[in-house]
């Protein structure tokens, strides 16, 4: 007569199975993919959550499908790890897929345990991140599998600007992932290990001819440099995933809180005389934006997004007397600064995203203009020039800009001006505000002079002195309103801070509408 099981036997039962659970598939369930290879789902998961943290939740799940062998191999998990655990103590939620089993891909149960913790992140309103190594849709599933990845990016949608949302792509990424990475707030890629595109190579040379290797196709260069898909790029994980951790301490847990602060030892009231010498007086010079910032923000450090795409405008999120904000500046060692399709475009999802999770916005202004041309015009920039106008004047956060040089025509509109809604600006000295530079105007205004004149050449420096003594000397928009102050480059630091502290408070409401309707 057989022994009928006790508490204690079915206890060892479960200890078994959630240990084949943790081990993963067979004897490739190592420490390591393999040797010399990149971590494991769990690994990850713990290089990103504070230790001994994290809960994982339907652990146990299998997928039901059956034919092709599916039967045969149903592994617990289903090839996705999903849970919750902390960063600095802050609740946050995570999934991570698993290579090793049916290479990351996603199916009909792996999909719902994804929808799962994505509806507890957005239920309990903290923080989603993704660390994504799947290969696609799970061909042995069908249809049932290109339906899980509707039902992500419908929660990543439904998510937008109430979480934060990060994409980590730590290997390839195919198909429907790279659309859902897309919606996220933001994308994380490791050197030589992620890729990211809608077609890989092989569809590409059978569609078109053309023949790509993966990383010349999605790598994490191409997509930090030329597509602008992917904001942060780092040459190893445990660097990218403790930049994630950097991340999250700098957002909020949600759109109903406001970043967090931190006891700051660098004083308010700090003078940084060293800006007069960083920025040259004269317009035509460049200078080094990026450090214009390292000397305002706190500690002089500063996480810039989206680093390597469009050079010419900087974004960043730094510290303000221990306060989150988010810069944008204009950067006049690249391209002087102008704005184009893709620092309009970098810009304006920059302070989409800072308005959304309540971080308030500095704008350094020094921008010419508009980058002029045929490929600009053909491209669109009337179009995505009005992103970055309208992503401003959409803005309720506390808005503070700052004019260091030039500051002319429709682009400095665009830089959040006081006529398009910046709370308080301010300007420095060397400000040129204008509809366009001296000489430019000159040629325009008193075409006719300089061409009947005896000297022209003459006749045209004596027109353009006379122009920027009338219409471009560094008063005229503080004597009309334009600007709030005149202020000199050491008290920048102190003034920004002043004036954020009195609009902590600041309330404004957008007008009843089911949305709004952006240009695109």
């Amino acid at each position: 007569m057989s022994r009928v099981p006790n508490s204690r036997d079915k206890l060892s039962d479960l200890h078994a199975v959630r240990a084949r659970a943790l081990r993963g598939p067979g004897a490739t369930a190592s420490p390591t993919r393999c040797a010399g290879s990149r971590p494991t789902a769990r690994e990850r998961i713990g290089l990103l959550l504070d230790p001994g943290s994290f809960r994982e939740v339907e652990q146990l799940r299998r997928h039901r499908a059956t034919g092709f062998g599916m039967e045969a191999n149903d592994p617990h998990t289903d090839g996705v790890i999903t849970g919750w655990g902390s960063v600095e103590g802050r609740p946050v939620f995570v999934y991570a897929q698993d290579f090793r089993v049916f290479g990351g891909a996603l199916g009909e149960a792996h999909a719902a345990k994804i929808h799962k913790v994505m509806d507890m992140a957005l239920s309990a309103g903290a923080p989603l991140v993704a660390l994504n190594d799947g290969a696609g849709a799970r061909i042995q599933e069908g249809a049932g599998a290109l339906a899980g990845y509707g039902g992500i990016s419908r929660r990543n949608t439904r998510a937008s600007g109430m979480i934060p949302q990060i994409s980590v792509m730590l290997g390839l990424c195919a198909g429907g992932a790279a659309y859902s990475a897309a919606l996220t707030d933001f994308v994380f890629m490791v050197r030589d290990t992620s890729q990211m595109f809608v077609a890989e190579p092989r569809v590409v040379k059978t569609v078109t001819g053309e023949e790509i290797t993966r990383n010349g196709l999605g790598g994490a260069d191409v997509h930090a440099e030329t597509s602008g898909a992917c904001h942060f790029v780092h040459d190893d994980e445990e660097t990218c995933l403790a930049e994630v951790r950097h991340l999250l301490s700098m957002l909020p847990q949600n759109n109903r809180e406001l970043p967090p602060s931190v006891p700051c030892d660098d004083p308010a009231d700090r003078r940084s005389p060293s800006l007069a010498e960083l920025v040259p007086a004269d317009g035509r010079h460049p200078y080094d934006m990026a450090k214009v910032i390292e000397a305002i923000v706190d500690d002089g450090d500063c996480l810039e997004v989206h680093e390597r795409w469009a050079r010419n405008i900087i974004c960043a999120l730094a510290r303000l007397d221990g306060q989150v904000v988010g810069i944008v500046a204009n950067q006049p060692q690249t391209l002087a600064g102008v704005l184009d399709i893709a620092a309009s475009e970098k810009a304006a999802r920059f302070v989409q995203t800072c308005d959304a999770f309540s971080i308030p916005l500095v704008t350094l202004v020094d921008v010419p203009g508009f980058l002029p041309g045929i490929g600009q015009e053909h491209g669109g920039i009337i179009r995505h020039g009005a992103k970055l106008l309208y992503a401003y004047c959409n803005a309720t956060v506390p808005r503070v800009s700052l004019i260091l040089r030039k500051a002319y025509g429709g682009a400095y509109i665009v830089m959040d001006s006081r006529s398009i809604g910046a709370d308080l600006a301010y300007a420095w000295p060397t400000n040129e505000i204008a509809v366009m530079g001296a000489e430019a105007a000159a040629g325009v205004v008193f075409r006719r002079r300089i061409a009947e004149a005896g000297d022209p050449e003459a006749m045209r420096a004596r027109m353009v002195k006379e122009y920027r003594a009338e219409l471009m000397h560094p008063y005229y928009a503080a004597e009309r309103g334009l600007v709030d102050d005149i202020i000199a480059p050491a008290e920048s630091r102190e003034t920004l801070i002043r004036s954020l502290t009195m609009l902590h408070a600041k309330y404004a409401d957008l007008p009843a509408r089911k949305h709004g309707n952006p240009p695109q």
